[in-house]
């Protein structure tokens, strides 16, 4: 189900996309698999998060909420965000900019069973067009699986095509429904490899962010 996810090669963009994320090409072997620093959001990142969405132009927040959304409500949807409950990653570029975010709620979200998560996800402009979409869709469909979940659902604009085409090929079932569009996902129990992935992905991520921030001298 996940094969197509996984069998990212390395292309030209690639290399810009490293630069600017500002992973090494050391960090990884060329002839492996593509790989970019996700890190794990909490409590004390909420500004970043904010900041993050407040850059999301009018017609990104139609695609990412199903309206055009306000910078008051971006606020509010920032603290009402439970960090024990649900999952918030994301990736940085080389100047620790937030440049893409996913928020991956879980069953206790109101109407989703325990065994459902609901994936939302923006990407900036910049970082678009080269994969970090799909390998965000993909960590997530990992993390989900490893708590329990056999159901992905994301609902998004019916002309957001980049992320259609990825949920597509995922296996996810999708309706539409005048301009909107629900996709669910099912999941395969978790295994060992699974998440042992999670914990790999996770210690490289923090490292990455701890080195990125020592080449900026910023404090810890």
């Amino acid at each position: 189900m996940f094969e197509h996810l996984r069998e990212h090669t390395m292309s030209p963009d690639l290399d810009e996309l490293t630069t600017d994320l500002g992973v090494s090409h050391a960090a990884h072997d060329r002839s492996n698999l593509r790989w970019i620093p996700i890190r794990s959001l909490g409590q004390s990142q909420r500004e970043t998060i904010l900041k993050h969405l407040m850059t999301l132009s009018a017609e990104d927040r139609q695609r990412r909420f199903g309206h055009v959304i306000s910078d008051e409500r971006l606020a509010a949807y920032t603290q009402s965000m439970d960090f024990e409950r649900d999952a918030l990653f994301g990736v940085y570029d080389r100047a620790l900019r937030l440049a893409a975010l996913v928020h991956l709620a879980f069953g206790a979200l109101g109407a989703l069973p325990e065994a459902m998560a609901e994936f939302g996800i923006s990407v900036l402009p910049r970082m678009r067009g080269r994969g970090v979409g799909s390998l965000l869709f993909d960590h997530a469909a990992t993390l989900a699986r490893n708590r329990g979940v056999h159901t992905l659902m994301i609902h998004l604009a019916r002309d957001n095509a980049s992320m259609l085409n990825i949920v597509r090929k995922a296996g996810a079932g999708i309706t539409f429904i005048g301009g909107d569009a629900s996709a669910s996902l099912s999941l395969p129990a978790d295994t060992l490899g699974s998440q042992i992935q999670e914990l790999l992905g996770h210690q490289a991520a923090e490292l990455d962010f701890r080195l990125k921030r020592q080449g900026l001298r910023l404090p810890t």
